[in-house]
């Protein structure tokens, strides 16, 4: 099989683990196995390491990384990977301005384009993400959503791929999508066996467990803070919308809009995902029993507690605990916060 021929590209302050990850699957892919299984290497891809000029870049925290070409002098490439770079979008744009025209080129050309994490703002710069499915990291979506309105944002998975596009979220998702990578180019087989070799799991599908944002826009509607204030004290009870709404004297379909303007969402689903987001901290705890947690979250049905759960984080209660218990800071907290929806 011939090679692919696979162009990792270097930008200034970004970070250097979205770009060494995938020069590290690609180059371990027909080759890291064999080599420890004793049999002959069969390199899966011919890797090229590129800047925009050719010079070397440099990463926020000292560490320096030297290409071997510009983008100029790329030839041939089936595909091309953009890292993550720097939080402020308008100044690495500036920064980067000769990328998206180069990168709309090569697409034109033929070449699939990927991205890690905000890698993808340079994809919707160039045009590739219009009305297809794309992703970042959770914590830049909303952002990301308001000054691209025309992408289909997913941002509780860690890849997506929409006609030689592709997007993965977070830094480290950089593993993620260099394995799916392995495995459409070159087959489940070899990715596998890279990700035996590398000690690495294969690729993850969702975010959402990760995730951590505010349960509610901020506003500055009183009654609705306090009714907000009501349903965190007495989440566990059963909590009608007659009930809340008397405790700040509304009428019921009053309350309603008022609360879908203030917090954007109903308050059924805001008292779902405050319920989902406790439920989490026991876990993270080591909660024992999953029946207990659905019980003094609110949710006798532990059937409609696990599918709820699932829903909204992208794992079981069972998968989440086992995942992250100890990992949750007892110092810090995160009562308040709640993953991103998952459908």
């Amino acid at each position: 099989m011939k090679p692919i021929d696979v162009t990792i590209l270097l930008l200034n302050d970004f970070y250097a683990s979205t770009a060494l990850a995938p020069i590290e699957v690609f180059h371990s892919a027909g080759r890291l196995w064999n080599l420890l299984t004793g049999r002959e290497s069969e390199p899966c891809f011919r890797v090229t390491v590129a800047s925009l000029d050719g010079l070397p870049v440099e990463t926020p925290y000292s560490v320096g990384l030297v290409p071997e070409v510009s983008i100029d002098q790329v030839g041939n490439t089936d595909l091309i990977v953009v890292p993550a770079s720097g939080l402020d979008l308008d100044a690495q744009i500036e920064k980067h301005r000769a990328l998206p025209a180069w990168l709309r080129r090569r697409y034109e050309r033929g070449a699939y384009i990927a991205s890690i994490c905000t890698g993808a703002a340079y994809l919707a710069e160039a045009g590739l993400l219009d009305g297809r499915e794309a992703t970042t990291h959770w914590s830049t979506a909303e952002d990301y959503r308001e000054r691209y309105p025309g992408i289909k944002w997913r941002p509780d998975v860690f890849v997506t791929e929409d006609r030689r596009v592709l997007c993965s979220g977070g830094v480290y998702a950089a593993i993620d999508l260099s394995l799916y990578l392995v495995d459409k180019f070159c087959g489940h087989e070899v990715a596998v066996q890279t990700a035996k070799a590398l000690l690495v799991d294969m690729p993850r599908t969702h975010q959402t467990g990760y995730a951590v944002l505010p349960l509610s826009r901020s506003h500055s509607d009183e009654n609705i803070q306090q009714a907000e204030s009501f349903m965190k004290k007495h989440f566990a009870s059963d909590l009608s919308i007659e009930r809340l709404a008397a405790t700040v004297n509304m009428s019921p379909r009053n309350f309603i809009r008022r609360f879908k303007q203030a917090t954007g969402l109903l308050p059924g689903k805001y008292l779902q995902a405050l319920r989902i987001s406790i439920a989490r901290e026991m876990l993270e705890d080591g909660a024992a029993s999953i029946q207990t947690v659905s019980s003094k979250v609110g949710y006798e049905d532990v059937a409609f507690f696990r599918a709820l759960f699932k829903r909204l984080t992208g794992m079981t209660p069972a998968e989440y605990r086992v995942k992250f218990t100890g990992l949750r800071s007892h110092e810090s907290g995160t009562r308040g916060f709640v993953e991103l929806d998952a459908k």
